[in-house]
């Protein structure tokens, strides 16, 4: 044991080890938060810096600050770029043999061993208006499993978790609780939350196929982060999601957490990209049998490339 006293921070070499090197979930959720989290205090921090305050200060202010990606409505800030290299930085640290992709920076895109699925801000149109609704999303994944993950709020603090086989956590500043879906049992009171893709063409397909579903549910609600989609699944905030063409770093940590609360959720392949169109779903155990007869019949399990 050693002590490193310029952060006050006492050091189990048995621990550390234990941590760098075991594949047990709750040891890949530990870290998982841990980098998390950091990564959500510097986007916290970023924002005002960057953008100012309101949104309405966005366009005076982003400047060189904002690229573009695979459409000019899909940007990529300064800041998404800063809070991966952090968790980069840190799961290199923390788990130097693992494999990381990253949203940004790419990386590994085989599937076997240990790999870290990152999003360092999942909503980026709403972070760069200053909606409050984004969020950072790091996964473990075990031979393409997801076993452990972290999907924190950054705007309202808020930091879900779950280990496979362990269930679902959340902790805010003033509370900590289990996660659970909502016990909703007639789907035509679902509120349902999806999401549009930055392509026209998919998004118009998208609409119609929401036009479909739209009757049969209470309403909708879009809130722009796919992870956070997923979070409010497991939190009752909503009772489902679908969204077509999402990466494995939207998901990977958000459906676990959604999975380990109770619902029932279909994924594509871990291996799959967005440009397939294949659809990521989660519903509320109690209304995921009438529901899923209405996504079949809609059409929703269908590819949307």
């Amino acid at each position: 044991m050693w002590c490193d006293t310029s952060m006050g921070v006492i050091h189990n070499s048995t621990t550390d080890h234990a941590a760098a090197t075991s594949s047990a979930p709750s040891v890949l959720r530990e870290v998982a938060v841990t980098v998390a989290e950091a990564a959500a205090a510097l986007v916290r921090a970023r924002r005002p810096e960057v953008f100012g305050v309101m949104g309405a200060q966005v366009r005076a202010r982003a400047g060189n600050s904002v690229q573009s990606k695979s459409t000019p409505t899909d940007p990529v800030t300064v800041v998404d770029t800063e809070a991966e290299q952090l968790i980069r930085t840190r799961l290199a640290e923390l788990r130097p043999q693992d494999a990381i992709l990253g949203e940004e920076g790419g990386g590994e895109n085989g599937i076997g061993g240990t790999r870290w699925v990152v999003d360092p801000i999942d909503g980026t149109v709403n972070f760069l208006y200053g909606i409050p609704a984004y969020s950072v999303s790091v996964a473990a994944q075990v031979d393409g499993v997801s076993v452990a993950g972290a999907v924190v709020d950054v705007a309202g603090g808020i930091t879900y978790s779950a280990a496979a086989g362990e269930g679902a956590t959340f902790t805010d500043a003033d509370h900590s609780g289990v996660l659970s879906c909502n016990p909703v049992t007639d789907s035509s009171l679902a509120l349902l939350a999806t999401g549009f893709a930055y392509s026209a063409q998919r998004r118009s397909a998208q609409g119609r196929l929401l036009g479909k579903v739209l009757p049969h549910v209470r309403d909708i609600r879009r809130i722009g982060s796919a992870a956070l989609d997923l979070c409010m699944v497991a939190s009752g905030r909503v009772d489902a999601t679908f969204e077509h063409g999402l990466n494995p770093w939207d998901w990977a940590a958000g459906a676990l957490i959604a999975s380990e609360a109770g619902a029932r959720v279909h994924l594509p392949t871990p291996d799959t990209r967005g440009a397939a169109g294949e659809v990521v779903i989660a519903m509320a155990p109690g209304i995921a049998d009438d529901l899923e007869a209405v996504f079949r019949s809609a059409g929703v399990y269908d590819p949307i490339p």
